[in-house]
C-alpha cells in the first residue's frame, strides 16, 4: 500500500524515475571520502613547519593590502578547444536522439545502434588523441623520484570498474548472435584500449615537466590534452545518462539475464563514471601544471 501511494504522488514519481542516475553518485561520494580520509590518516602527527616569529604579526598585517592575481594560459589551446566542443555538442545531439528513439518500441533497435556507433566514435577519436599526446610531451622531462600521488591511485581503482564492463560486454557479445553482436564486440574493445592508453598518459604526464624556456613556450601536447579533457567530459555524460541503462544493452541481457546484468552493471558502472569525472580532473591538474618552467630535479 506504502509502494502504490508513492506511486501516485508527483515526488515519489520523480525519485523513481531519477534514482537509477543518482545511484552512482553514492559510490563516488564513498570513493572520495575514503581518499580524503586516507590523506587525513596519512597527515596525523606529522609537524606543521610554520615559524612562529615577530614578522608574522607584520606579515598579518599586510594581508589586507595583499592582492591575488589569478590567470589561466589559454595559449596553444584553442584547436583542441575548439575541436573538443564539437564532440561535446555531438556527443549531446547522440544522447538527445537516443532517448527520443528508445522511448518508442519500434525505433529500440535503432537507438541501441546509434548509441554503440557514437560511442565507439568517440572511443576511437579518444584512442588517437591520447597516443599523439603521449608522443607529444615525451620531450619534456621525466621525474624518476616522483612519487605515485593519490589520484593516480584513485585512476587506477575505477579503471577497474570500465575493464568489468568491458570485459563483460566482450563476453557476452562472443556467445551470442545477432546483428548488433559485432558492434556491440568493438565498442567494448574499444572502450578497454581507449582507457588503457588514457592511463598510460595521464601516468606518464604527471611525472614530467618544462624545464626549458622553449618548451614552455611551444607547449607540446596541450591541444591533444584539452581535447581530451573535453572528450571525457562528454563520455562522463554518456556513461551516466545511456551506457548504464538496461534497455541499452540487450545482447547483454539477454545473454547473462536480468538479474545477473544488474548486479553486473550496478558493480561495475558508477566505477567507469568515477574513472570519467576523475580523468577529466587529472587531465585538467596536467594542463595546468606540465608546462610550468622548473628548475632540473635531482
Amino acid at each position: 500500500m506504502g509502494f502504490q501511494c508513492r506511486r501516485v504522488n508527483i515526488m515519489g514519481q520523480l525519485v523513481q524515475d531519477v534514482s537509477p542516475f543518482l545511484f552512482p553518485c553514492t559510490i563516488e561520494y564513498s570513493l572520495i571520502c575514503a581518499a580524503i580520509l586516507y590523506v587525513m590518516w596519512r597527515n596525523i602527527g606529522k609537524r606543521s613547519h610554520t615559524r612562529h616569529n615577530s614578522s608574522v604579526s607584520s606579515d598579518f598585517s599586510s594581508l589586507p593590502s595583499r592582492r591575488h592575481h589569478y590567470s589561466v594560459d589559454c595559449a596553444h589551446a584553442n584547436k583542441g578547444l575548439f575541436t573538443g566542443i564539437l564532440v561535446l555538442v555531438l556527443a549531446i545531439i547522440s544522447l538527445i536522439l537516443f532517448f527520443v528513439l528508445i522511448s518508442k518500441p519500434e525505433y529500440k533497435d535503432l537507438a541501441v545502434l546509434e548509441a554503440h556507433i557514437s560511442e565507439l566514435v568517440l572511443y576511437c577519436l579518444n584512442t588517437i588523441a591520447a597516443v599523439i599526446a603521449l608522443m607529444q610531451v615525451r620531450e619534456l622531462r621525466y621525474s624518476v623520484q616522483h612519487y605515485v600521488e593519490l589520484d593516480n591511485i584513485l585512476l587506477i581503482v575505477a579503471q577497474t570498474g570500465v575493464y568489468l564492463f568491458a570485459i563483460f560486454c566482450i563476453i557476452g557479445g562472443h556467445f551470442t548472435i545477432s546483428r548488433n553482436t559485432i558492434l556491440v564486440l568493438f565498442t567494448a574493445l574499444a572502450n578497454l584500449i581507449q582507457a588503457t592508453v588514457q592511463t598510460i598518459f595521464v601516468l606518464d604526464a604527471s611525472r614530467r615537466y618544462a624545464s626549458t624556456p622553449d618548451q614552455v613556450r611551444r607547449k607540446p601536447g596541450r591541444e591533444m590534452i584539452t581535447f581530451l579533457l573535453v572528450c571525457n567530459f562528454a563520455m562522463w555524460a554518456i556513461n551516466s545518462l545511456e551506457a548504464r541503462r538496461t534497455d541499452s544493452n540487450p545482447v547483454q541481457l539477454n545473454f547473462y539475464g536480468f538479474w545477473a546484468w544488474t548486479i553486473i552493471s550496478h558493480v561495475s558502472s558508477p566505477l567507469a563514471i568515477f574513472f570519467r569525472f576523475h580523468s577529466t580532473v587529472c587531465l585538467c591538474e596536467i594542463w595546468k601544471k606540465l608546462y610550468k618552467l622548473k628548475a632540473e630535479r635531482v
